[in-house]
């Protein structure tokens, strides 16, 4: 049975429904590309920041659900390029399969805004419904899990697809190296779904930064420290990466890794990593540092855990997540590795974090 939502129906906003696999319907109207599409059904919560979460590659193989009633008030910037990195998004594209929300905002106002919501999801063919209770559609995921799901429209259809059973990092990931900053130290950064403020936040603190495909071959390559990037999917599908992984562990070299890149270092390490029921997708979840105390608000979009029970005996849990215990984060006891599972470079989000990047870098400088 269908879930009606509140919007009303105009010939500009044709019937449409996200349909789950376990049979739940919910009734909106089209607002994106006139089409279906099918993916993993997602929420995340926060006010602000749909430009920078629909362009996050983490978000690729999703239909992202938005909590926040009100989308699009704001409009969507334009693309403005800074030191060959947009100011604004985080990749060069909408990554997200798909978008649901409560209510759009057909009038959008701010001073930086190019163009509509509706207009840039139609311009990159993807589709979306309004008019959903989102509320409702949270509680349900909430309860059951994520799980597949799509938008189909009057008489179109598509089969479900699950983006979890391929490799995702192939699809969001460089086809080439590219170089950043003209600083002395050089930081490798394996781009498995890198966000555009990962690179920036490094340059800003002074390093020469590569960005390398996903597939990149490290073994001879001479460089001070290596950043692990973010990215989508199954961190166990990664063996390349991981292989990557431990050969930079060999060398001692710093290495920072961040969310997905999170999950591989533990996997290069020896723990294990487990599919979460729903995941942390938001702007908003607490962790606390293990032997200070103090606790931080950090933006998150991961879908994946590390087992922290698992993990070796010369390395030890950093930061840990106060709502369900899940592993926030891991460093070596010795050695000048360790990793974060939530987003300093906090685009969109909180910036308790950022500090991380200071800490990195200094490794690198010495």
């Amino acid at each position: 049975m269908a879930q009606q939502g509140p919007s009303a129906y105009t010939p500009e906003f044709p019937p449409a429904r996200l349909v789950l696999e376990d049979g739940r319907e919910f009734a909106g109207h089209s607002f994106g590309y006139d089409g279906p599409v099918a993916g993993e059904v997602v929420f995340s919560t926060g006010m602000v920041g749909y430009p920078e979460a629909l362009t996050d590659p983490s978000f690729y193989g999703q239909i992202l659900t938005l909590t926040f009633p009100l989308v699009g008030n704001y409009g969507v910037p334009g693309d403005a390029d800074d030191r060959g990195l947009s100011r604004f998004f985080e990749s060069h594209r909408i990554q997200a399969t798909g978008l649901v929300v409560c209510d759009y905002s057909v009038h959008f106002s701010h001073w930086e805004a190019a163009r509509s919501l509706a207009r840039w999801l139609q311009d990159s063919k993807v589709p979306a419904l309004m008019g959903i209770d989102t509320r409702a559609l949270t509680k349900h995921l909430r309860v059951k899990g994520s799980m597949l799901g799509k938008i189909v429209l009057e008489g179109r259809d598509v089969e479900f697809w699950n983006p979890n059973a391929h490799r995702l990092i192939e699809k969001v990931s460089i086809d080439r190296p590219v170089d950043y900053g003209d600083g002395e130290r050089l930081v490798i950064v394996l781009d498995c779904g890198c966000k555009e403020s990962i690179v920036g936040n490094l340059l800003e603190r002074g390093v020469r930064v590569r960005r390398v495909p996903h597939d990149y071959d490290l073994q001879d390559v001479e460089f001070d420290g290596v950043v692990v990037s973010s990215g989508p999917g199954d961190p166990k599908m990664c063996h390349r990466q991981i292989h990557q992984i431990r050969h930079v562990l060999r060398r001692e070299k710093p290495l920072l890794g961040i969310c997905l890149g999170h999950q591989m270092l533990a996997l290069a390490a020896g723990a294990e990593t487990y599919k979460m029921k729903y995941g942390h997708r938001s702007q908003n979840q607490p962790v606390i540092e293990a032997g200070t105390g103090r606790c931080f608000v950090t933006s998150q979009n991961h879908g994946y855990a590390v087992d922290i029970a698992t993990l070796p005996e010369d390395w030890e849990s950093w930061f840990s997540n106060i709502n369900d215990g899940s592993s926030e984060g891991i460093r070596h006891k010795t050695k000048p590795f360790m990793s974060v599972q939530f987003h300093p470079e906090a685009a969109p989000g909180p910036v308790d974090t950022m500090f991380l990047f200071d800490d990195f870098v200094r490794m690198v400088n010495a």
